[in-house]
């Protein structure tokens, strides 16, 4: 570990993985402070002065933790610690979830009600352009739940392909079609209320089909908004920098959570021929997501960096105050 300037913590959370099961690390790695430099470690410098090194250890873990660093506990701190890792930032155009712009490249993560889920999926799967990187901080931790589970995706895709040998064969083969109907408006209500207008960042109708068009997703045109298609999209991706496949979809999140005034979740996602999911596999693979699963739960301060093709993560309902933002990065 460069110059012991982080020690590296066991949780009772983590998951640790033989070679025979999985990636033969302890998942997630969690950095603190080496306190025989005394109290003053400044996160962000330490990022830039380190960033190969834990560019490899995300490579290697998926997920890094960092906790118990005094100079990240405000929005403006954080920001600081994104920009200190030199990743470019990803707008935020195709997603579901309502989110709010708090400074620089940070925002609030999904505001959907405290009382709702949000099931396991990879950040913006359902579009082509698809963060690289996923930042979450902790600007008030939670009073009653509130944890962001993760799971490595690859010993899902080994899982399910155990299990479910021609269903995942068909998601290779076929893929996934997502359809969203957006209201004009955020719906703050909705854990996929984004409107169009956010979502494309445009009010312009026209501007809006070229930047879905961009993306490959289809718009048809409402009284009251507008229904999107997108698809068909893989749902199983080639990790290459690591060798292995990874469950890159948002499969269970939409099939089991994108439900609202106007979207009913079972006929949100399908496969790439329009075919029907079998709903008793969707929610095996929820429970097989829930059991290989990481949920460690967040303390003012803390810093979640994850490798979004190799990482899943969701939301556990939680009592309010509750404050977690979030970055983007290519």
């Amino acid at each position: 570990m460069p110059e012991n300037l982080f020690v590296e913590a066991e949780l009772p959370q983590q998951k640790k993985y033989t070679a025979g099961e999985g990636t033969g690390v302890v998942f997630p790695t969690v950095l603190i402070p080496n306190r025989k430099f005394g109290d003053h470690h400044n996160l962000k410098e330490i990022i830039r002065d380190q960033k190969p090194w834990l560019e490899s250890v995300l490579h290697n873990h998926g997920a890094i933790l960092f906790r118990g660093f005094p100079s990240v506990s405000t929005a403006s701190d954080f920001n600081d610690v994104v920009e200190a890792f030199g990743f470019d930032e990803l707008p935020y155009v195709g997603g579901a979830a309502p989110r709010t712009n708090v400074v620089g490249r940070v925002f609030t993560s999904n505001e959907s009600p405290p009382d709702q889920k949000i099931p396991f999926h990879h950040e913006m799967a359902q579009v082509p352009k698809f963060p690289l990187k996923v930042f979450f901080f902790c600007e008030v931790e939670p009073k009653i739940g509130g944890e962001t589970p993760i799971v490595l995706s690859h010993v899902i895709y080994d899982k399910m392909k155990q299990k479910y040998p021609e269903f995942v064969d068909r998601l290779e083969q076929h893929g996934l079609i997502y359809t969203r109907v957006l209201g004009e408006d955020d719906d703050p209500s909705s854990p996929i209320g984004r409107g169009w207008v956010s979502t494309f960042l445009t009010k312009d109708k026209a501007v809006a089909e070229e930047r879905a068009a961009k993306l490959g997703m289809k718009l048809e045109w409402t009284d009251d908004g507008v229904k999107t298609v997108m698809g068909p999209i893989p749902a199983i991706k080639l990790d290459e920098t690591r060798g292995r496949k990874t469950w890159f979809n948002s499969m269970v999140a939409a099939y089991t959570g994108w439900e609202d005034a106007r979207n009913d979740p079972v006929k949100a996602v399908t496969f790439g021929d329009g075919a029907p999911l079998p709903s008793h596999v969707i929610h095996d693979c929820l429970k097989i997501l829930e059991e290989e699963s990481v949920a460690i739960p967040w303390q003012k301060g803390d810093v979640l960096l994850i490798d979004n093709l190799a990482v899943l993560h969701a939301r556990r309902p939680f009592e309010p105050p509750r404050r977690v933002l979030a970055s983007l990065c290519k």
